[in-house]
């Protein structure tokens, strides 16, 4: 089984072709079925050898295929003092990308 590992967002995902991965969102304007590269690949495996970079593997690319776009699940930020009668409770929702792996 052929996978990648690639770079985006500041995190790093393992994907291989057919997969669903949800991603920190991107710049710019997509629409469903939009076409997106990431350039940003440290390592390929085929199965039989495996290809680390040093930092980034040379001439690898992994296309995908935009799925849809949404926000996460909310989270609370909850602030507190004691004895001074401060509380202060915010929500936050992180937008995210849904990406279909199609070439590896």
């Amino acid at each position: 089984m052929k996978f990648a590992v690639i770079k985006t967002g500041g995190k790093q995902y393992r994907v291989s072709e057919g997969d669903v991965v949800t991603i920190e969102k991107l710049q710019g304007e997509y629409k469903e079925g939009d076409k997106i590269t990431f350039d940003e690949v440290t390592l390929v495996d085929d199965g039989k050898s495996s290809t680390v970079g040093t930092p980034l593997v040379s001439g690898a690319k992994v296309e995908g295929k935009f799925v849809e776009e949404g926000k996460g699940k909310k989270i609370r930020i909850q602030k507190f003092k004691a004895k001074s009668n401060y509380k202060k409770v915010t929500g936050h929702r992180q937008p995210y990308f849904k990406v279909e792996i199609t070439k590896v």
